[in-house]
């Protein structure tokens, strides 16, 4: 990455970082995925139980084979291979109440809004309440100005590229973009937008910022 980028990444980040204070949520910047996976993995208390949800930018940056390393620490996966899908679902339940949450958000703006669209809805779920900890780690491509395009964002980048990861039989993996279907395998569900925290919970988000593209 060039310094411009390197340099535009700084400053945009640090005006995020102001704005999810002002909506009682926490933020931090990383200039690089490594950093960001050491800082993340410090972040995470000893004997904790890990909830691992959907996110290709925590499965890139390699976060999940050393968390599994951690002392004590028990990690919640529903995407262990040879589940049943009623394992898997009884995981994502088990996850609602984990010490720590990590994933990843669809988008995020500029005054510090997380935008995310679920295909069950276990993932925002979890975000907006249960776990006492939410760490969401973003790569600084997924910075929007506004909520009208962090949501169109979403919609026509995020969800399609991720309709053709999974394989789904439905109308924007064959095409690349967004039609509103009515498919039974539609990943596009449940909507979720935090505008912040209460007092109380303040500073159980976390945004772990990374100067990199990472993730859809």
């Amino acid at each position: 990455m060039d310094k411009n980028q390197t340099a535009w990444n700084e400053k945009v980040s640090g005006g995020i970082i102001e704005n999810l204070k002002k909506r009682r949520m926490e933020g931090s910047y990383a200039p690089n995925a490594a950093q960001a996976r050491n800082e993340i993995l410090s972040m995470i208390p000893q004997g904790a139980t890990v909830y691992r949800c959907a996110s290709m930018t925590t499965a890139g940056i390699g976060l999940w084979d050393r968390v599994a390393e951690l002392p004590g620490v028990t990690v919640i996966d529903h995407y262990r291979p040879g589940l049943t899908p009623e394992e898997s679902m009884e995981l994502r339940r088990q996850g609602m109440l984990a010490d720590v949450m990590i994933s990843s958000v669809n988008a995020i703006t500029l005054d510090g809004r997380l935008v995310n669209l679920d295909a069950v809805g276990n993932r925002v779920a979890a975000m907006t309440f249960g776990p006492r900890k939410v760490i969401l780690v973003v790569g600084m491509n997924k910075v929007a100005p506004d909520l009208d395009s962090a949501m169109a964002r979403v919609k026509h980048y995020a969800a399609t590229v991720n309709a053709l990861r999974t394989g789904y039989d439905i109308p924007c993996a064959s095409t690349g973009l967004c039609c509103d279907c009515a498919s039974p395998q539609r990943i596009c569900n449940v909507w979720s937008i935090i505008e912040g925290q209460m007092a109380l919970n303040q500073g159980r988000i976390h945004v772990k910022l990374v100067g990199e593209n990472l993730g859809y």
